[in-house]
């Protein structure tokens, strides 16, 4: 079985695969603090409550957490007994990288946009609205064009409340309507609905851009919300493409 990670600023989403089946996902919190001894008992008794330690054979992973790379990576070979592969621009060759600087390139970008391209065969938008709400943009031929990257809506809320005096800090949810009428409901209209708004202007850029229309597929943990303020429709919600991207990287590399 195959034990990939994706680690994140704010959370780690990990997914067990056996063979091309996801079976199972967790999420954890990416505490900067955590040492290589707790993420491996963490991850250890993870696998031991669910009866999966004995089958965990491979790990791959991604992470723009700097400080947690090294960690996880010795933590799983101590713990697991398994070196796992670490997916960066230097280790992964699977693209065609379009981009004044690829060594700036965060793995899970590196991962999406090589989902996309091996899942829908086709120029491919992958919008993924996690702490940061980020395009990355791939050809139907495997080249990566780079995208956009921009404050996702949880920074967004809570730049409200740590820079003004007197707006709450929200739980970002549905707005009921555009026009709020009272103080929760108009930062969720300007925080869901407006974000909902730049990403439709920012794909009708980006296509403008490629002259040609794109498979649009989202992901992250805010897709759901953002998808019914949308005028242009996603073509795919998908909420573990990372996973499947890392197995589909792991498969091309190692197997």
């Amino acid at each position: 079985m195959l034990l990939t990670l994706d680690i994140g600023n704010t959370s780690t989403t990990i997914g067990l695969f056996d063979k091309d089946k996801l079976v199972d996902t967790w999420t954890i919190a990416s505490e900067k603090n955590r040492s290589e001894d707790e993420i491996g008992i963490l991850l250890t008794n993870l696998l031991k409550i669910h009866d999966y330690e004995c089958y965990v054979d491979s790990a791959c992973l991604c992470s723009v957490v700097v400080c947690l790379t090294e960690r996880y990576k010795n933590a799983i070979e101590r713990y697991l007994g398994i070196k796992p592969f670490v997916v960066s621009n230097k280790t992964t060759n699977l693209l065609t990288y379009k981009v004044d600087y690829p060594e700036e390139l965060g793995a899970d970008r590196i991962v999406n946009a090589f989902a996309a391209y091996s899942l829908y065969k086709k120029t491919a938008i992958v919008v993924d609205m996690g702490t940061a709400t980020s395009f990355d943009i791939v050809t139907s031929s495997g080249e990566f064009l780079g995208g956009v990257i921009c404050a996702g809506m949880k920074i967004q809320a809570e730049s409200l409340k740590k820079f003004t005096s007197k707006l709450p800090l929200i739980k970002i949810e549905a707005p009921h309507n555009a026009i709020g009428h009272n103080t929760i409901d108009a930062m969720l209209s300007g925080i869901v609905r407006g974000h909902a708004c730049m990403i439709d202007g920012l794909i009708k850029e980006c296509e403008k851009e490629l002259g040609t229309t794109a498979v649009i597929i989202a992901t992250g943990g805010y897709s759901e919300i953002i998808a019914q303020y949308m005028q242009r429709k996603f073509d795919y919600i998908n909420p573990y493409i990372t996973l499947e991207g890392l197995k589909l990287v792991y498969d091309a590399h190692v197997k």
